[in-house]
């Protein structure tokens, strides 16, 4: 479990510290989904990231219409 953990807790620093870059290059002040979504797609691999944005999408979708 202490395994996953650390997995999940480095894998959202590489998302967390990708985002921000991803925000500087386009000159905005905010982070945006559509920053996370493509830190997302650099940070996780092929069919890993491809789920993890229809999930994230559908999250958000979710989140909003609530």
């Amino acid at each position: 479990m202490s395994i996953l953990n650390s997995m999940m807790n480095d894998m959202f620093d590489m998302v967390a510290t990708e985002a921000p870059r991803l925000s500087r290059y386009t000159m905005k002040p905010t982070i945006t989904s559509s920053e996370i979504q493509t830190a997302v797609r650099l940070v996780l691999p092929g069919e890993l990231a491809k789920h993890a944005v229809s999930e994230g999408t559908k999250a958000v979708t979710k989140f909003t219409s609530a």
